[in-house]
């Protein structure tokens, strides 16, 4: 699995117009699976996701978690975000997982991260052809493979 996790203050992904999914000040959470990926990576991924310190403190430093400022979270699945581009100049996703896989563990990995954060998750829907509209706050961005564990 991997993830751009965004810091906003405020999200919002909208289908033919109508908001299905939004946030306050908080995390925008940009999920691909990959074809090979488990629920153990849901899991974790979940649990690093809602451990992350990127919220000021009193004294201007990273060290508060989304729980700790009492933020909102909205997931939204994107399968481009395993997208491969070494050869030629169309991507490949090939690597990403077909929707039998993929929406067990997207619905998974919400409920995980729900579980967490101890309150409801944002998302948008699964395969439909989505706005997303963010206002970054910092630019905070940080990014997450569960194959690549660093």
């Amino acid at each position: 699995m991997r993830v751009v996790v965004q810091r906003v203050s405020q999200a919002a992904v909208r289908i033919g117009g109508e908001v299905v999914g939004s946030c306050g000040r908080g995390l925008l959470v940009l999920l691909g699976v990959h074809s090979e990926d488990g629920r153990e990576d849901a899991d974790w991924l979940a649990a690093k996701v809602a451990a992350l310190r990127i919220f000021s403190d009193a004294e201007d430093k990273m060290n508060l978690t989304l729980g700790d400022v009492g933020g909102e979270a909205l997931v939204v699945s994107q399968f481009t975000l395993h997208a491969k581009y070494k050869k030629g100049a169309r991507p490949s996703f090939i690597h990403a997982a077909r929707p039998e896989t993929a929406i067990p563990l997207y619905k998974h990995f919400v409920e995980a991260l729900e579980g967490h954060l101890k309150k409801p998750v944002a998302t948008g829907r699964f395969g439909a052809m989505m706005e997303v509209e963010l206002i970054n706050d910092g630019p905070v961005t940080i990014t997450m493979d569960t194959r690549n564990k660093e």
